[in-house]
Parts: C-alpha cells; structure tokens; sequence
C-alpha cells in the first residue's frame, strides 16, 4: 500500500471526527448549508473506500497504520478485506445520507449542532470498528460506539424514557464490551497475536486451543449483546427513543450490526465446530422468531421496524453459524439488502411523523397523493423486504433457501422452517409500512399532510433506488461487494450465481411460500395484534421489566451492602483496617511456609539497653495510663527511643527526622485532645480491648517477623549501588538519602507532603468544630 493511500486511509477514518468537533460552529454559522458541509466527512470517506474496491474485490488486504503507543508495541492499525470494505462503504455511504436527513429533520432544533457532533463521532467509531486490526484498537472503537450511541438514544433527555433507554442500551452493551475485552485477551492468550490479520493468518490456532471454549463464550456474549440477541434483544426496541435519525443509522449500518460484524470477522478462526454450529443457530432463530412475532404486535411504524431488525440480526446469526458457503453468501446478500431497505423504511416513518405528526399505522391512510416520493420509496424498501423479485431482498432470500435445501437433514429442515416464518413476519411488516400509510381513503391527521423537504426524501429515494439497481445490477454487485465480503467471511473464495430474475426452482417456490404467508399475516394483521398481546399479557413481565428489576435490586443490595460496611464509626473502619494489615502479614508467611528464622539475644552495650528500657518504660506507660494526654506524651517516648537507635547506628539523617516527626506527632495530637470534649479515661468493655490488643499484638509481631525475614536474605546492592554511583551525575546532590526523597522519589515524596497536608486540614477543621471558643467566635 502507497503513502498517498495510507494517508487518504487515515484522514478519512479521522475526517468524523474533525466533523463533529467543527459542527457547532459549521452549524452556527451556516445553518442552511451546515448539513451539506457535514456530509463532507462521510464523502471523503466514501470516495476513499470506494476507490479501493479494484484492489479488495482482486483477494488482497490493506494492512496499515501508525503509531499509537510504541512503547507497549500498539499501534493504531486497520485490515481492510472484504468484509472490512463492504461495511465501511455502508457506515460513510449511508451515514452521508443521514447527516443530510438529520439536518432536514431536526432543523430548528435548539439543540441541532450538538446532535450533529454526536452523530459524526458515532460514525467515526462504527467506521474505525469495522476496519479495526488491533484488539486494542477494535475495543477502543467498540466501546466508542456504546458511549456515542448512549448520547444519541438520550438526546432527548428531558424525557425520562430517553433517559432510562440510553442508560439500557449502556449497560447492555458495556456488559458486552467487558467481555469483548475478556475474549480478545483470552484469544491473545491463546494465539499469542494481538491483531486480526495475524489471527486469520493461523485460523486453526484458536480452535485447536484448550482456551477455544472460554474464548468463544465471551466474544458471544459481546457479540449477542451488541447485536440485541434473545434474550438480550430488549435494549433495541426502547432504542427507538432516539431522534429517528439515529434509529435509521443504528438499524441500517451501526451498532447493532457490531456484533455480526464481529461473528463475521471471526468465523474463520472460531467456526467450523459444533459448539459454534450449534449455539449460533439456536439463538440466531431464537431471536428471529421473537423479533418477528412481537413485529406484528405493534402499532408504532418505529417499534414495527424495531422488532423486524431484531429479527434480521437473529437470521444474519442463524446464517453466520450455519456453517456453509452458500449460507454465508445468504447472510452477506441479507446484511446489505437489510441496511438498504431499513434505511429506507425508518427515514420513510421519520417523514411521516414528521410531516403527520403521528406514526401510528391506525391513523395513517391514503397519503400516496400528498407524499408520492415518499411512496415511491416506501414501496421499493417494502417490495425489497419483503423479497419481491427484481430487488436486492429477494437475491438475499433465494440464496439463503438454497443453502438451507443443500443441506438435506433433519437440521437443516428445522432451521429452514424456522427462517420462513420469521420471513413471512417481516415481508408482512415491510408491506404494511410500505403500502399501508399510502393506500385507501385519506385520514385526517394532526398536521395536515405533505411531501418533506429535499434532505428529508433524498435519503430515502436514494436507498430504495440502490436497492433495486444492486439487483439489476447483480453481476458487477457480486463481483465488487457480495463476493469479496462472502470470501472474508468464510476464510475461502466464494462465488454467487443468484439472478434477480426468478427462476423454476424448489427454492423460489420456498419464496412464493414465504411471500404468500407473509400477504396472510399482513391481512389479518390487526387479529393477529390482538392475539400476540394477549398471549405476552398473560406471559406477564418479560426481560424489559426484568432489566428495571435487576437495576433495582442492584441498588437495593449496594445500599445494604454499603450500610455494613460504612457503619459511620471510626472505630470500626480503624480496626477493619487493622485485621487487614494482620492478614497481609501473616498469612503470606504461613501459607508460604516462609517464617523467619528467630536470632539469639544480641550482645549490646550499656547505653544500648538503656535505649531499650527507655522504650520499654515507654510502652509500659501507654499501655497502663488512665489518661490521653499522658498516652500521648509516652507513645512520644517510644518515638524517641526508635531516633536514638537510628542516631546510634550511624543514621544521623534519619534520626533527625525520627525527633522532628515525634516531636510534631505530640504537639499536634495533645492540642486536638486537649480542644475536643473527650473521656479523660477509657471506659471500653475487656471484651473490646481485648480484641483492639489482640490485633495491635499481631500487627506489630507480623511487622517484626517480616522485617527479619527481610534481614536475613541476601543483600541485592543492586539500588544502593546506583544511587551511590548516579546521585550526583543525575541529581548533582552529595547526600545520597536527599537525593532519593528529593529526585529520585520525588513523586513519592509529593504525594507524602499532599497527604500530610490533608491530614492538616482534617485536624484544623476539628479543632474548630470541637471548640466552644470557635463556635462562639463564629456566632459573633
């Protein structure tokens, strides 16, 4: 790869996110043309993935990047395959008609500018994602796109559903992220490779693996999350709080096709065995069937839509997990027939309530009149969801029908069964909100109908138009997209010979099928509203309600958990740190076996014992005197002691400040005994000080024995000899002890001075709150 591509690779991953820093003030002073300037990011990067397709589509891969963080060997690289390219022409391609649409619909806004700094950095993240090579690199971008679409789903965030839905999807999608970052460093672990090149580089590495089985659990976990999976399907929906926007983005080219993208990414290295072929397909029609069922409950054209990308996520997983190359080229064909007519259908329903002022499938009627371009495109996604041919829907369909008939078994059959029905639901949906709204008599709605401006209907009309020219089209389609992203995905090349013409075969007859149970489900769709909401109310709560319940008791178990262990008594934090201390000295040593050996009593001199009676008499006035002040002084004696020791054995420096430290620590400690209202005596219980003795007992022998297991290993001069040797070439100092406190440990030192000042602080602000003299000065 030449420096011009890499550079154009890099100013169009980065170009986002330029965007949104500049959008409040593009926005300000061009509040007419800001979209049209926006929109620029998202062209750049288009063009520029765009004009890769000649090298991808011919089997090679852009690898590249620059520099992150060398130190640790990270780097902020992409891999750009097929797959890679396909999704990053789909997230610009798409995100340049929605920046556009999104100026259209917020327009008038209060708070237009900043949603449109947001959007810019979701696209940068879901961009950065998709051609992500680093693990560290796609967990950055992945984690990016769970915080940018937390803004974006809270946009509206005065409004508490706005509020509750963004914290959902957080905590859905973050629990995923956690163990996205799990399962990429268990595949490290596994392969000893921290990039997805090297990865799909020794695709065998990984299953062969003892760690195969963790690994594949957490990237499903990440994945299903992302990717709102049953049961973790219940975010998606409540997504819809956002502007409608953010919902045709999110649906058609986003965040909730991160998780496929990631099954995708990884079937190379993780498929082809019977845990993925099993688990994948199980949940995939779990999802399906879920999503397209509770499709049909809704009145909402968003919440209709909603549901129906949940269930296009479960096939597209059903499909990635199937385990074949006919299946894989049927989910490739699907993703990007699903973001065309998505795109599509949520733009369609965001001009309607825009325009209307309801999207409510009940009060709209005959609008085809007031809104023909809208019609149009309405028509053209619902026609191409629901896999009518000559549209991209229906290559997807045909050619996934193939793959489940080659399969010839009991499996195949069920998972086949599986997909018509999820199919027949949502051809029922891409007909009801694509003809229903247009056809029949006009209904009086709350704003008298007409046809949006232009930012609002070009995004729509140009998706619907792709969708049926990628059909026609379907040769160089192939060639240029389907067949290099199917070949990305399976590991191995891949061709497709689908037609957008039909053909006498057993699979368009599973598509005459399909499309005819979906036109029943679509005229009897209010009966069959009627019939699903009274089978989940008498279901009752189901995961929705369960994630508030969940929420709920983890702040209820935080509370009683926090209760216990921050009573309010300072006496009981000190001894819990105390036991801790005791813990962490002992037990090392026990476990370990590794108690020091005891020394024999030392030959000292005179004044030596004389030292140590002081500290003797000392400790015996602590423990026996009746009064604080007196505890003080004599805990100050034990202090003085300890310098005189330091000053015996030739530690002057450290004397010193044995002297200055006790000195202070009495001075400080008998004014805030003396300032504050406290027993002259101690009146505790034996029981309590019994233990308090117990655990000071323990502390200072667990010190003891560890210093002398300290002392009685083998001397590393390996630090005294470099600050020996460097303390004045580096820190031109003579004394070797200032120059570490000083230079070498300055940070430390800071951070000793820092709390010794807070600890200042405290005692002044209880003086002065003790103080019957302050109180009264305070009064006056």
């Amino acid at each position: 790869m030449n420096q011009g591509t890499e550079a154009a690779l890099l100013i169009a991953l980065g170009f986002p996110f330029v965007g949104a820093l500049l959008a409040p003030l593009v926005m300000l002073r061009f509040p007419r043309g800001g979209p049209w300037l926006l929109a620029l990011a998202p062209t750049f990067a288009f063009i520029t993935f765009a004009a890769q397709i000649g090298t991808v589509s011919s089997g090679n891969a852009l690898v590249g990047g620059l520099p992150w963080i060398p130190s640790l060997d990270v780097g902020l690289s992409w891999y750009i395959d097929g797959l890679a390219l396909a999704f990053a022409l789909l997230v610009s391609g798409i995100g340049i008609l929605i920046v556009l649409y999104a100026g259209g619909y917020l327009k008038g806004h209060p708070h237009h500018s900043r949603f449109m700094s947001f959007l810019l950095l979701f696209m940068g993240a879901m961009q950065g994602l998709v051609v992500a090579d680093g693990f560290l690199t796609l967990f950055v971008f992945w984690e990016l796109t769970s915080i940018t679409s937390f803004l974006l789903i809270g946009f509206d965030h005065q409004r508490e559903a706005s509020r509750r839905a963004a914290l959902q999807a957080l905590v859905v999608t973050g629990m995923g992220g956690l163990a996205l970052l799990a399962g990429l460093v268990t595949i490290g672990m596994a392969t000893t490779t921290d990039t997805l090149s090297g990865l799909l580089a020794n695709p065998d590495v990984l299953r062969s693996s003892a760690l195969y089985v963790p690994a594949l659990i957490l990237i499903l976990l990440a994945a299903f999350t992302k990717s709102a999976q049953f049961p973790f399907h219940f975010w998606l929906p409540n997504a819809m709080e956002a502007p409608t926007p953010v919902s045709a983005y999110l649906h058609s080219a986003t965040m909730v096709k991160a998780g496929v993208y990631l099954l995708m990414r990884l079937n190379p290295v993780m498929g082809d065995t019977v845990l993925w072929e099993t688990i994948l397909p199980l949940f995939g029609g779990a999802t399906l069937l879920v999503g397209s069922v509770l499709a049909l409950r809704q009145s909402d054209l968003k919440l209709m839509l909603a549901y129906t990308t949940i269930g296009s996520l479960g096939l597209l997983v059903m499909l990635t997990g199937f385990g074949t190359e006919t299946a894989v080229l049927g989910a490739v064909l699907y993703l990007i027939a699903h973001a065309l007519f998505k795109g599509t259908l949520f733009m369609v329903v965001g001009i309607l309530d825009h325009e209307t002022g309801t999207r409510r499938i009940e009060d709209l009627r005959g609008l085809r009149s007031a809104m023909p371009l809208t019609f149009v495109a309405a028509l053209g996604a619902g026609l191409s969801m629901a896999g009518i041919p000559l549209f991209t829907g229906f290559l997807a369909k045909e050619t996934i029908y193939e793959a489940l008939l080659a399969g010839g078994d009991a499996w195949s059959l069920l998972v086949l069964i599986v997909i018509i029905l999820g199919n027949a639901a949502m051809a029922a949906v891409g007909l009801a909100v694509g003809l229903t709204p247009f056809t029949g008599s006009l209904r009086p709605t709350p704003q008298a109908p007409h046809e949006g401006p232009v930012l609002l209907w070009l995004g729509p009309v140009t998706l619907a138009t792709f969708g049926l020219a990628l059909a026609l089209l379907s040769s160089a389609f192939y060639g240029a997209f389907a067949d290099p992203m199917a070949s990305a995905v399976a590991g191995l090349a891949v061709e497709n010979h689908a037609s957008p013409f039909p053909h006498v075969s057993l699979a368009f007859g599973l598509s005459l099928l399909t499309l005819a149970i979906g036109v029943a489900f679509y005229l009897g769709l209010q009966g069959m509203r009627r019939s699903i909401g009274g089978v989940l109310t008498a279901f009752g709560w189901g995961p929705d309600r369960g994630f508030d319940q969940v929420m709920r008791g983890l702040v209820t178990l935080s509370v009683r958990v926090t209760g216990v262990v921050q009573s309010g008594r300072l006496d009981v934090y000190i001894t819990v740190a105390f036991v801790v201390v005791a813990a962490a000295l002992w037990m090392p040593m026990l476990l370990t076996g590794e108690l020091p050996v005891l020394p024999s009593i030392p030959q000292l001199l005179l004044h030596e014992w004389a030292v140590l009676l002081v500290a003797v008499v000392g400790l015996y006035a602590v423990v026996r005197t009746r009064n604080r002040l007196t505890a003080i002084v004599s805990l100050g004696i034990q202090g003085f002691a300890v310098a005189l020791l330091f000053l015996l054995m030739g530690a002057p420096d450290l004397s010193f400040t044995q002297f200055m430290v006790e000195t202070l620590s009495v001075v400080i400690l008998a004014l805030v005994m003396t300032r504050i209202r406290l027993e002259p005596t101690d009146h505790r219980p034996w029981n309590e000080k019994l233990l308090d003795g117990s655990i000071a007992i323990l502390c200072g022998l667990g010190f003891g024995l560890l210093l002398l297991k300290v002392t009685q290993g083998t001397f590393d001069a390996a630090l005294s000899a470099f600050f020996s040797a460097n303390a004045r070439i580096i820190a031109h100092g003579r004394n070797v002890v200032n120059v570490i406190i000083v230079d070498f440990r300055g940070f430390d030192t800071l951070g000793e001075i820092a709390v010794v000042t807070i600890t200042g602080l405290a005692i002044l602000a209880i003086i002065r709150i003790g103080t019957p003299q302050a109180k009264q000065e305070d009064r006056t």
